[in-house]
């Protein structure tokens, strides 16, 4: 017996449901160097890492909001039009998680990006240094 179909896949319907719901919770980083690229102002790309990590190499358009001084007041600032795509280094670092989850509690519109700074530096995206976004 086949060992994929063991567990029989969901009518396209339910899987285009599934899907759907779980593109809303994550974009990968060609999407986000594309709206960057273009200026969607609809989205900001924060990276939740500390700022020495952000100093020493960040997705270009980035701005550094670390995940651990999150708060109702640190988060004042930030527009509530917006759509936040958190990221850290990557699969193994749960910071683009906490940020992402923190900024939801806060009711922010949250998006998690798929692979983080690991990711964008495989698909060769641009990397910039130092404090600003780049």
């Amino acid at each position: 017996m086949s060992l994929v179909l063991r567990f029989p896949p969901p009518s396209p319907q339910h899987s285009l449901d599934y899907l759907q719901h779980k593109l809303a919770y994550y974009a990968d980083a060609w999407d986000v160097v594309e709206d960057l690229a273009q200026q969607i102002t609809a989205i900001v790309v924060i990276d939740a890492r500390s700022p020495d990590a952000y100093r020493a190499g960040h997705i270009c358009g980035a701005v550094n909001f670390p995940h651990r001084t999150m708060d109702a007041t640190s988060t004042a600032r930030l527009d509530r039009s917006k759509v936040y795509v958190t990221h850290c280094d990557g699969i193994g670092c749960n910071g683009s998680t906490r940020a992402a989850w923190k900024l939801a509690a806060l009711g922010f519109q949250v998006k998690e990006l798929i692979g983080g700074l690991d990711f964008q530096r495989r698909d060769n995206h641009p990397v910039s240094w130092g404090d600003a976004p780049g």
